[in-house]
């Protein structure tokens, strides 16, 4: 009897044409990647223009084409999507590209993974010093460093932490994890989704391919969500912790969760740096990540103590006169503008941009108190005056009106000037994205430091 050739997944590249969606930061190694293989790409992208880009599939012959890889970001209404689909080819995401590819060439190689509206990239950050420090090699990768294709290509790694986006999890269906934490969900990128609904839907599908499910306690989309989790569920909180938690007796974090029917104090409050309540939480977020594959006490107590938060995350930029200015630019939602503010007693608050259709009522409902003034710019800035109006009608609010990036920081930070007196914060947590006005995150972050250093003389 004759036999059936299998034929893996990497060989049948060879000589293929796979179209690319996207020629942007997950698109450019994915075209590698492929072009190394011996595969032909033909890469499609609406925004992007250049050589061997294409505006338009009917401007290609897709007879035998039949896989796509989606780059974070495309819509499954799209119009290109849809053509591709109607013509029979498959489509998957670069993190199932990755996937397909680990089983072959890393086949032993473990995957962790992490969402979350707030806070991934820096504990996927921690989780990967934690690893390291316990001598496991690790890389992160996903949505921070390295794509997922080449972390799988080009690292030597035994371990990849994910950092995934609700875009990319909206199309990855292959990829398993030992282990999945889910920080937080709250309101972002509701333009994109068409609904809270949704993208709480695509944040949670994370939990479906794991083998264990790390969560937040005190998070309540997340604890309402869990009820359909079947998977063994590990929580983490800020208050004492029961068997399968991870959780805060006095100035300890303390694991019930991967300890037999005891417990061990995994580090001091103090070993983490801001020990502000969210940064506190993605400690034990990587933490347990780190725990899950069997990192001991002694190398998250080490790993915590040394590592530093990401520039533009809750960073001291300038301190005089007993004013600290704070640049916060990576709060590009209210989510993340709450935990900044919540962070300080009492803040001068920098803030606007584009809201992504994200409300700002419950921010000002729960901030308000500690906003002693807000300065407002940037395309939807009048949704937060409007929620502040509402909310917290004593906060004093000022619009900057400037357009050009480094004068709308400029205005802003001499405002904040005028208004902060010994004891103040001035914080830029902008509660919105930053593509009205800057190029991204980074930038406005750069623009702020740079305003400060000019308002201050230094």
């Amino acid at each position: 009897m004759g036999g059936c050739l299998i034929v893996s997944f990497i060989s049948s590249l060879s000589g293929s044409r796979v179209l690319v969606f996207g020629a942007g930061v997950t698109g450019k190694p994915t075209i590698e990647f492929l072009e190394d293989k011996g595969a032909t790409p033909l890469v499609v992208d609406e925004k992007v223009s250049g050589a061997g880009i294409y505006g338009e599939l009917a401007e290609l012959d897709l007879k035998d084409v039949t896989l796509g890889i989606v780059s974070p970001g495309w819509k499954h209404d799209n119009r290109l999507i849809k053509h591709a689909i109607s013509q029979g080819i498959e489509l998957i995401s670069e993190i199932d590209l990755a996937w397909r590819v680990k089983k072959e060439i890393a086949p032993d190689q473990r995957w962790l993974a992490l969402t979350g509206t707030n806070g991934k990239t820096t504990t996927v950050q921690m989780a990967e010093a934690i690893l390291n420090k316990g001598e496991i090699n690790a890389a992160a990768c996903g949505n921070v460093g390295y794509t997922a294709i080449e972390a799988v290509s080009n690292s030597e790694a035994s371990v990849l932490v994910l950092e995934l986006s609700s875009f990319q999890l909206e199309w990855s269906n292959e990829a398993e994890f030992e282990s999945v934490a889910i920080l937080n969900i709250a309101q972002d990128h509701i333009d994109w989704h068409g609904s809270f609904e949704n993208y709480a839907a695509a944040k949670f599908k994370i939990a479906n391919k794991a083998g264990k499910v790390i969560l937040n306690s005190h998070d309540d989309e997340i604890v309402k969500r869990s009820r359909n989790v079947s998977q063994d569920v590990i929580w983490f909180s800020l208050e004492t912790p029961a068997l399968h938690q991870i959780g805060l007796v006095e100035n300890l974090i303390v694991d019930r969760a991967f300890i037999s029917n005891e417990a061990e104090a995994l580090c001091e409050l103090s070993d983490i740096k801001p020990a502000v309540p969210h940064n506190v939480l993605n400690a034990m977020a990587a933490a347990a990540l780190a725990r899950s594959i069997g990192v001991t006490a002694d190398s998250v107590a080490a790993a915590l103590r040394d590592f530093k938060l990401d520039h533009h995350r809750l960073e001291v930029v300038a301190e005089s006169e007993g004013i600290t200015w704070i640049d916060d630019s990576k709060a590009t939602n209210p989510h993340a503008a709450v935990a900044a503010l919540q962070s300080q007693l009492k803040s001068i608050w920098i803030a606007g941009g584009l809201a992504k259709g994200a409300a700002m009522d419950e921010l000002a409902q729960r901030c308000g108190a500690r906003i002693k003034a807000a300065i407002l710019f940037g395309t939807d800035a009048s949704v937060i005056e409007n929620a502040l109006k509402l909310h917290a009608p004593a906060v004093p609010i000022y619009r900057i009106e400037e357009e050009d990036g480094i004068s709308v920081m400029r205005a802003a930070v001499n405002k904040a000037g005028e208004l902060a007196q010994k004891g103040d914060s001035v914080l830029l947590a902008p509660a919105c994205a930053s593509m009205d006005q800057f190029k991204n995150y980074a930038q406005r972050g750069q623009f702020f430091a740079q305003a400060v250093k000019e308002h201050l003389n230094v």
